[in-house]
C-alpha cells in the first residue's frame, strides 16, 4: 500500500499510523481513548511487566473493550514476561479469558506464550514485544514466518534500519515515540535484580539507573573517590524519549503503530501526550507538503514532562548529551488540578472533581480534545451543597465555579507553578 496519494491536486497521507497509548487502569484507558488514541495497551494481573501499575481484572478489561469499541479503538494486553515454571499452569485459562472479553491482541516476548496463544486463543493477534530487542530485518523475517502479525522494534533501532526492515519484510511495525528509555536494551538490565532482588523481566524493575551514585576506583583494597563532596551526583540514566519532530519521517517510512510509553503515568500525562501526538499525526497526514511543527505543541509536551527528553536512537546514535548527568530530574511546570464532570451552558458553571489544591484567585488552564486551550482566573468556588469555599483542598472533592468558555466532560484543568 502506498503511503500517500494525490487527491484534488494535493498530496495526502492515506496510510495513517495507529496512535497507541498506555493505560495503567480503567480511568486512564478511557482518557487515552477520549483524547484520541486509536489503540490502548494495558496489563492484566498476570504475565505483564508493570507489576506496580494498578492493572486490569478480566471484568475491567471487558468494560475497557466495550468503551474503546464505541470509539473504534482497540485494546492490546501486555503478556510480555519471560515465563518461569510457576507461570505455566494458569496460562491457557488466562489467554482464553483475554480472547473471551474481546481483547484485540497481546504483546508477547516468550515463545511459550506465543505458541500457547496460537493454540488456545487463535482470535488474539500476537505482537512481538520490544523485550525481544528486534533491530534487524532477518530477525523480523523469522517472527513473520512464525505467524506474528506485528513486531515492536527495540528503541535502539534507527530510521535507516527501519527503512530496510519495511522494504524487506511485509509485517506491521510498531515503534516507540515518547516515554522512558531503558539504560540497557529493554528488560535486559540486571541492576534491579542485583540490588533489590526485583526482577526486571517479571515486572519488578526498581529503576536502579535513575538513582544517584558516587564513583570510585579500586587500587588494591583501597577505594579512591573520583568525586568531590560538592559534585553533582552521577546517574547513568538516559533522557526520556521524545520523537515529536520525527513524526513526519516515521509516517513516510510507513510505520504502522506509534507507541507512547507510560502505564504508570497520570491521566494528565496520558491526556496531554496523546492529544499532542494526535494533532501532529492528523496535521501531517492532511497536508504533508506544507506541514510545520507548531511551538504550542512542543510547549504542551513540556507541561507534563518530569525529565529532560531527547530523540534517542531514531535519528542516530545518542551521545553524552542524551544522558542524564548530575541533576537528573526536571519538575513539571504545571500541576493537574481538576477533571471536568459536567458543564451547565445556561449558567456557565462547571462541575469539577478536584485532583490537587487550588483556590479563588488562581490562574488555571483548561484543555481537552473538544476545545482550544484557554486560561482564566478562578473567582468563587462552591461545594456540591452550594456552600462557598476558601479553597478546593480535599482529594476528589466535587466543586463548582464559573468558567469563561464552554467545557466538556473529561476536559482537564491545570495550574502553573
Amino acid at each position: 500500500m502506498s503511503i500517500s496519494q494525490i487527491i484534488n491536486g494535493k498530496r495526502v497521507i492515506v496510510k495513517k499510523p495507529e496512535l497507541l497509548a498506555p493505560a495503567g487502569n480503567l480511568e486512564k484507558l478511557k482518557v487515552a481513548v477520549h483524547y484520541g488514541a486509536d489503540a490502548v495497551f494495558i496489563g492484566g494481573q498476570e504475565y505483564g511487566l508493570r507489576s506496580n501499575a494498578d492493572n486490569f481484572t478480566l471484568e475491567e478489561m471487558a468494560e475497557g473493550v466495550q468503551f474503546a469499541s464505541k470509539y473504534g479503538a482497540k485494546i492490546y494486553v501486555t503478556t510480555n514476561i519471560y515465563a518461569h515454571n510457576e507461570n505455566i499452569p494458569v496460562l491457557e485459562d488466562y489467554l482464553r479469558g483475554l480472547e473471551r472479553v474481546g481483547v484485540h491482541g497481546i504483546i508477547v516476548a516468550d515463545p511459550l506464550i506465543i505458541e500457547t496463544a496460537r493454540r488456545v486463543a487463535p482470535k488474539l493477534e500476537v505482537h512481538l514485544s520490544t523485550q525481544q530487542s528486534l533491530t534487524n530485518w532477518k530477525a523480523v523475517q523469522f517472527w513473520k514466518e512464525e505467524g506474528l502479525e506485528r513486531v515492536v522494534l527495540a528503541r535502539e533501532t534507527s530510521a535507516e534500519e527501519i527503512r530496510e526492515i519495511k522494504e524487506k519484510v511485509d509485517i506491521e511495525i510498531e515503534t516507540f515515540i515518547h516515554g522512558a528509555m531503558c539504560i540497557a536494551y529493554s528488560g535486559r538490565c540486571v541492576l534491579s535484580n542485583h540490588m533489590t532482588a526485583r526482577d526486571s523481566n517479571r515486572g519488578g524493575c526498581c529503576q536502579s539507573c535513575r538513582w544517584d551514585y558516587d564513583l570510585y576506583k579500586l587500587e588494591g583494597d583501597r577505594a579512591i573517590a573520583l568525586f568531590d563532596e560538592n559534585d553533582d551526583p552521577f546517574a547513568m540514566s538516559p533522557k526520556d524519549l521524545n520523537l515529536i519532530q520525527s513524526i513526519p519521517k516515521m509516517i513516510e517510512l510507513g510505520i504502522d503503530s506509534l507507541k507512547i510509553e507510560g502505564r504508570m503515568k497520570s491521566i494528565h500525562y496520558v491526556a496531554t501526550v496523546v492529544s499532542v501526538y494526535r494533532k501532529v499525526i492528523d496535521a501531517y497526514c492532511a497536508d504533508p507538503d506544507n506541514f510545520v511543527i507548531r511551538k504550542e505543541w512542543l510547549d504542551e509536551l513540556d507541561k507534563c514532562a518530569n525529565r529532560d527528553t531527547a530523540p534517542a536512537f531514531f535519528e542516530g546514535v545518542p551521545g553524552y548529551k542524551e544522558q542524564m548527568f548530575g541533576v537528573h530530574s526536571k519538575k513539571t511546570t504545571y500541576d493537574f488540578v481538576g477533571l471536568v464532570l459536567d458543564y451547565d451552558k445556561e449558567t456557565g458553571i462547571v462541575t469539577l472533581q478536584q485532583r490537587n489544591f487550588f483556590k479563588p484567585g488562581d490562574e488555571v488552564e483548561f484543555f481537552g480534545p473538544e476545545i482550544e486551550n484557554f486560561t482564566q482566573v478562578i473567582e468563587k468556588i462552591w461545594d456540591e451543597e452550594g456552600n462557598e469555599l476558601d479553597a478546593a483542598r480535599h482529594p476528589l472533592q466535587i466543586v463548582r465555579f464559573k468558567v469563561d468558555r464552554e467545557v466538556f466532560p473529561y476536559n482537564m484543568m491545570r495550574k502553573g507553578h
